[in-house]
Formats: structure tokens, C-alpha cells, sequence
């Protein structure tokens, strides 16, 4: 498959545009060559066909071809709350939730965080995640990129959530049922998964009583940035 890239922006066939400064920097260090042959696309959906039309010093240049309407989502829309993990391992989950097919990412911070973001700090690193995600959809050939939303408070989250989506609380306890035994969303399921140490039981309180229900993942105790990925490519095989 061609190399693709994320593009903000309106694409039409037949337009001539000046690749973003990573995309261009991707082509010099493939050393591709004026003629061969990308794919773009804007997150819209559908790709389209394009190719190096010339590379300057530290400009690089696409003719943009003809558009394929292909659909890689999941037909469930899956919204991935997660209390943040630490260090590099919120990086890791907001790449492989991408890959996964997860809609929506949204960081919470709750009583047991670690990571702890407000103001300035939390949108910089919301715009770093945010990257991740891209570029995890041009490897993966997802042609809509995951929103990853503004850091928040899980309370806050829990009483603007759209309660027409099912809620899934992600649970080590032994009362939790079993995620295997519970049927599948029509349309969209909200998954919510705690930070090292897991939610309070206030906040776990707080979640079923905004209508999530306790759900589990076997006898092991996963890392809570195990726990949500594995939960959502459980869901992805099943929807295929």
C-alpha cells in the first residue's frame, strides 16, 4: 500500500497542495520521488489517490487524484473514557485505541490519577495525543480520525455523558459480569476504565448510578492501560 497522510483541511481531485511539515518529512526520509504514488485523506471519509508532484528543500507538493469512498469504522460508535495512565502509557493507549477503531477518546481525571493535567499543560498534551491518533490512522487505513476531547473531571463527564449510549464500566471485582455475556450495543456503547488503583467506590457509585454497569475481564488484574484496550478489541471482533 502507498504511504498515507493525514490532511486537514477540503481535498478535491485534481487539487495541488502543500503537504503539512510531518507528511513532507515522511516523504524526504522515504526518499520518495516526484510521480510516485500517496494517499491522503482529511478524516471526512474516503481516501483519495494522489502523487508527489515535486519536493523542495523542506516543501513537498501532491497533485490530489481521484477519491475512493472506502469505510474501515466500526459500525458501533466507541467511546473510550479512561482515567489517564502515567508517563508514556496514555501515548500508547490513545495509538492502539486508534488502530482498535475507538470514535471518541476522553481523558478523565478522577480521584486516583496519577497523571494530573489542568489549563495549558492539559491541551498541549491533548494536542500531542491527538497527533498519535493521526498517525496511527494513516498506518492503520482508517480514514476517520478519533476525537481526542479536552481533559475532564470524571463527575463532569458523568453528568453531560449522552445517557442514550450504553454505559460500560470496566470493573476487577468479582461481582462484575462477565463482558463475554453481554450482548452487544446497537449503535454506541461508552467504555470507562479507571487509572492505576481503579476508580473510588464513590465514583464507581457515581458511574452506575449515571447508568453504567459493572462489567469484567476474567480472573487477572489487567494495568490500566491494558484493561480498556482489551475490552474494545474484544468489541471490534465482534462487530465484524
Amino acid at each position: 500500500m502507498p504511504p498515507r497522510f493525514f490532511i486537514e483541511g477540503p481535498l478535491h481531485a485534481g487539487a495541488r497542495i502543500e503537504l503539512p511539515p510531518g507528511a513532507a518529512r515522511h516523504v524526504q526520509v522515504l526518499r520518495l520521488q516526484p510521480g510516485v504514488p500517496i494517499i491522503v485523506f482529511n478524516g471526512l471519509g474516503g481516501e483519495w489517490e494522489a502523487r508527489v508532484a515535486s519536493i523542495g528543500r523542506s516543501a513537498v507538493q501532491a497533485e490530489i487524484g481521484e477519491h475512493r469512498a472506502v469505510d474501515r469504522e466500526l459500525p458501533l460508535v466507541v467511546t473510550l473514557a479512561v482515567g489517564m495512565p502515567a508517563n508514556e502509557r496514555m501515548d500508547t493507549l490513545v495509538e492502539k485505541a486508534s488502530e482498535l477503531g475507538a470514535a471518541l477518546i476522553q481523558p478523565l481525571l478522577t480521584e486516583r490519577s496519577v497523571l494530573r493535567l489542568a489549563g495549558e499543560r492539559a491541551e498541549r498534551r491533548r494536542e500531542h495525543w491527538q497527533a498519535i491518533a493521526a498517525a496511527a490512522c494513516e498506518q492503520c487505513g482508517r480514514t476517520r480520525v478519533p476525537s481526542v476531547e479536552p481533559v475532564q473531571l470524571l463527575s463532569a463527564w458523568l453528568a453531560d455523558r449522552d445517557r442514550a449510549a450504553t454505559g460500560w464500566l470496566l470493573s476487577p471485582t468479582q461481582e462484575a459480569s462477565p463482558l463475554a455475556d453481554e450482548p452487544l450495543p446497537r449503535a454506541s456503547v461508552h467504555l470507562l476504565s479507571g487509572p492505576e488503583g481503579g476508580l473510588s467506590p464513590s465514583e464507581t457509585d457515581a458511574a452506575r448510578a449515571a447508568g453504567f454497569i459493572s462489567l469484567g475481564l476474567g480472573p487477572r488484574t489487567l494495568r490500566a492501560d491494558t484493561a480498556p484496550l482489551a475490552a474494545l478489541a474484544y468489541v471490534a471482533l465482534r462487530v465484524r
